[in-house]
């Protein structure tokens, strides 16, 4: 082997060892300082894009826990109130129950019904004041009927709705088919239609006086409520065949609709519609309720009964809903360990295998620099042939 002086090809090797093993001692060291196998993007490029992916649908998947959380909480705040509104009617019917006797007179009717009245305006008071994160929940949550765009509704004198209330009803409009004559009704949006058989529930073709019948569309998460003559807050009563061609406009709102998904698709949400439940709403209907004679307190009972009925159906509505959210935590904390699992198994480093490299780089960092002296000691024999 010649012996040169400008370029000591053997020192240069030697450098070039030792940047490389520096820089890969440098790279485990990293590794082992953050516990990541990806800190750059140059340590794994396909990989730091999966990655990353991951971890957008981990943080995703995580609000969305947070958002069933606090959904329930929004539904067990309405539904603790629900409980002293039933508490109210019991109380309510049991005031009743007693005018309707004739062991008291007209003077000790003037008392029950005076306390019967301020029952009356605390459910009122109990329904504007239940409210989570400054929104009212008793008077109207989520989905609502479109009243003024509702021909069924605005035609109740004669159709005879005194009201409708949803539970996840799609926005747009639906239509009554209403033939007459067979206790039929129908009712669909053009994509779904339901058909109910109200004959057990009608009198004669028509809605019993002085009570209302509800035509639940559970497919459609529709209730509509049929009057009859004196009852609800309308003029006009139902009789089969009022409703052809009659119109419900469902539109959209703010409130009622939890995410608990990833995308913006409707199998990613949860959406609930709670009615006014005011007494002096068209659901409860009270305010026209009184016990102050023998006569209106036994005709009251009818109606407080569909009051109780009511309200334990609304309640019963937001502990499925309740039910169905936990499945929906559990569902995506499942998604976030298994997700959270590979995100680890990309960018997570392997504790002992990176100690080893780094061992392995570190020693041959120290024989490059060895070597390199060895290097530059074999040229110095170019001095001893001057």
């Amino acid at each position: 082997m010649p012996i040169r002086v400008n370029n000591n090809i053997a020192a240069i090797n030697a450098q070039h060892a030792i940047g490389h093993n520096s820089t890969r001692m440098y790279r485990q060291l990293g590794r082992l300082a953050s516990g990541l196998r990806v800190n750059r993007a140059v340590d794994d490029a396909s990989g730091l894009v999966v990655s990353e992916g991951m971890r957008s649908e981990l943080a995703g998947l995580g609000q969305n826990v947070r958002n069933a959380e606090q959904a329930s909480d929004l539904l067990q705040v309405a539904e603790g109130s629900l409980q002293v509104v039933n508490d109210v009617l019991v109380r309510m019917r049991e005031l009743a129950m007693q005018s309707s006797s004739s062991t008291v007179n007209d003077s000790n009717r003037e008392a029950l019904a005076a306390e019967f009245t301020q029952l009356t305006a605390e459910i009122d008071r109990v329904a504007e004041a239940t409210q989570y994160n400054s929104t009212a929940l008793l008077i109207g949550f989520g989905y609502q009927v479109d009243t003024a765009g509702s021909t069924a509704i605005t035609s109740s004198p004669t159709t005879g709705v005194a009201g409708a209330s949803l539970s996840a009803a799609p926005t747009g409009t639906f239509t009554f088919v209403d033939a007459g004559g067979d206790s039929l009704l129908s009712l669909g949006n053009g994509l779904v239609t339901q058909t109910l058989n109200l004959g057990p529930q009608l009198d004669g073709g028509g809605v019993a006086t002085g009570t209302t019948v509800v035509a639940n569309f559970d497919r459609l998460g529709i209730r509509v409520s049929l009057a009859g003559v004196g009852a609800g807050v309308i003029s006009g009563d139902y009789r089969d065949g009022d409703l052809g061609a009659a119109t419900l406009l469902v539109e959209g709102g703010t409130g009622g609709v939890f995410q608990v998904g990833p995308k913006d698709s409707f199998v990613n949400r949860l959406e609930v519609g709670l009615p006014d439940l005011r007494a002096s709403g068209n659901e409860l209907d009270l305010g026209h309720l009184s016990i102050s004679s023998l006569t209106t307190a036994r005709q009251a009972l009818t109606g407080l009964d569909q009051a109780i009925v009511t309200v334990a159906a609304e309640r019963g509505k937001l502990g499925s809903l309740q039910n169905r959210l936990e499945f929906a935590i559990s569902y995506n904390e499942n998604e976030i360990v298994n997700i959270r699992a590979s995100d680890a198994s990309i960018r997570d480093a392997d504790m002992a295998l990176e100690v080893t490299e780094y061992s392995r780089y570190q020693i041959l960092t120290e024989s490059s620099n060895a070597m390199l002296m060895q290097a530059n000691v074999g040229a110095v024999q170019a001095l001893s042939l001057l």
